[in-house]
C-alpha cells in the first residue's frame, strides 16, 4: 500500500524525493501519514480537495480486502 500512495503522489509533486509515507497499524485500523514538500501540499489537496479525495477513493478501494479500516492522512 506504501509503494502504491508513493506511486500515485510523486508524479504530482515538485520534489519527489520529499514524499514520505508512515504507517502505523492498531487493532482494528491501519493509518497512512502522507508527508510531502512544504510547497507540494497544495498540489496533493488540489482544489476544494479533490485531489486527495481521488489518492483516497484508491487507497481505500485497494485496501477494501484487508479487515482492518484504511485511513489516509495528507501533511508536511
Amino acid at each position: 500500500m506504501k509503494e502504491l500512495i508513493e506511486t500515485i503522489v510523486k508524479p504530482l509533486v515538485d520534489f519527489p524525493d520529499d514524499v514520505l509515507v508512515q504507517t502505523k497499524e492498531d487493532d482494528s485500523k491501519i493509518t497512512y501519514h502522507l508527508s510531502v514538500n512544504k510547497a507540494d501540499i497544495g498540489k496533493v489537496i488540489g482544489k476544494q480537495g479533490r485531489v486527495a479525495k481521488a489518492i483516497r477513493t484508491v487507497v481505500y478501494a485497494a485496501g477494501s480486502s484487508q479487515q482492518k479500516k484504511i485511513f489516509l492522512e495528507i501533511g508536511e
